[in-house]
C-alpha cells in the first residue's frame, strides 16, 4: 500500500466515520463520529469506560475497530498493511501516559533510539539531536545522562515528549500529558504544549481529564458518552450545551473554577515560543 506523504490544507488529519468497537458484550463506541483539523489542539474527554484510551488505541493502529472507517494523515488504515502502517507510524509522534521510557536506557538513549531504529544516522548525529529535542523540552543537559528512574513526574512527562518529536512528527498524540504532577508541573506541561503547536502549527490529539488544560490549550474538544460523541465545539461551546455527559464537566466547583480561569486565559508571547517564531516541524 502505497502512502501520500503530503496532504492538501483543506484535508482533516484524521476522520473517523460509523466506529463500532466492542469487547465480548461490553460495547464502547457504536458508530461514532469525529474529525481532527491540521494545525488544532484536538482533545477528547469523557467519564470512566467512555472509550478514550481505545479510541486513541485505534488511532494509532493499536487495536481495530469492529466497523467504521478511521484516515489519518490521507490513509485509510482498514487492511493497511506492515509496511504502510510502519511509514504512517514514522508521521507521528506519542507520549504516553506513564512516560513508556525504557529503564535500561539513559533519558539520552531513549530520546535518540527512535532516530537509531529509523534513521541512517551515526551516534554522534543521533545525540546532537536528541540533545537539542532535550533542550526544546525545557530539560537540562545534563538529565541526558540521567535514568528514567530518576526523574520526576514532570521530567518523565518531558523526556517522553522530546522522543515523540524526534522524528519530526505532523501528529503528536498526548496520553494525560499532565496526569499525576503536581499544579507547577502540569502548568508548565501546558506552556510547552501551547508552544509546539504555536510555534510551527503542529497538530496534537490529547486525552485528559484536566479541566484547566481544557480550558487553556484546547481548540476544541469532543466528549465521549454512551458509545457516541455527545458534544463537539470549544470549551465555551460546550459549557451552552445541556447533555448530561457534557454537563459534568462543567457544573461544580472544579468545573466552575477551571472555567473562570480559562476565560481569562493570556495569549502566549511570540517571544516565548519554541526555539523561534519560524520554528516549525517537519
Amino acid at each position: 500500500m502505497a502512502i501520500t506523504t503530503t496532504m492538501p490544507e483543506d484535508v482533516a488529519v484524521i476522520e473517523i466515520s460509523k466506529l463500532s468497537t466492542r469487547f465480548g458484550e461490553h460495547i464502547v463506541h457504536t458508530g461514532l463520529d469525529l474529525d481532527v483539523r491540521r494545525g488544532e489542539i484536538f482533545a477528547v474527554i469523557g467519564g470512566s469506560g467512555s472509550g478514550k484510551s481505545t479510541l486513541l488505541r485505534e488511532i494509532i493502529l493499536l487495536h481495530r475497530p469492529n466497523a467504521g472507517s478511521i484516515r489519518v494523515l490521507g490513509v485509510d488504515l482498514q487492511d493497511i498493511d506492515d509496511a504502510a502502517a510502519l511509514a504512517l507510524r514514522l508521521r507521528w509522534g506519542v507520549m504516553f501516559q506513564h512516560g513508556g521510557l525504557f529503564g535500561s536506557l539513559t533519558v539520552l538513549e531513549n530520546i535518540g533510539l527512535p532516530l537509531r531504529e529509523h534513521r541512517t544516522l551515526d551516534n554522534a548525529a543521533v545525540d546532537a539531536l536528541a540533545a537539542q529535542k532535550l533542550a526544546l523540552t525545557g530539560l537540562a543537559p545534563e538529565v541526558g545522562a540521567q535514568y528514567p528512574s530518576e526523574l520526576s513526574g514532570g521530567m518523565m512527562k518531558r523526556a517522553s515528549l522530546a522522543r515523540a518529536l524526534v522524528l519530526e512528527p505532523e501528529l503528536l498524540f498526548l496520553d494525560e500529558p499532565t496526569a499525576g504532577l503536581d499544579p507547577e508541573s502540569a502548568g508548565e506541561v501546558d506552556q510547552l504544549v501551547r508552544k509546539l503547536r504555536d510555534g510551527g502549527g503542529l497538530t496534537i490529539v490529547m486525552i485528559t481529564h484536566d479541566l484547566d488544560l481544557l480550558w487553556q490549550l484546547a481548540d476544541r474538544v469532543a466528549v465521549l458518552g454512551d458509545g457516541k460523541v455527545a458534544g463537539i465545539g470549544s470549551m465555551a461551546e460546550l459549557a451552552q450545551m445541556d447533555t448530561p455527559a457534557i454537563r459534568k464537566f462543567f457544573d461544580g466547583p472544579r468545573g466552575r473554577a477551571a472555567q473562570e480561569q480559562g476565560q481569562q486565559k493570556p495569549a502566549v508571547p511570540q517571544s516565548e515560543l519554541i526555539g523561534s517564531p519560524s520554528w516549525k516541524p517537519k
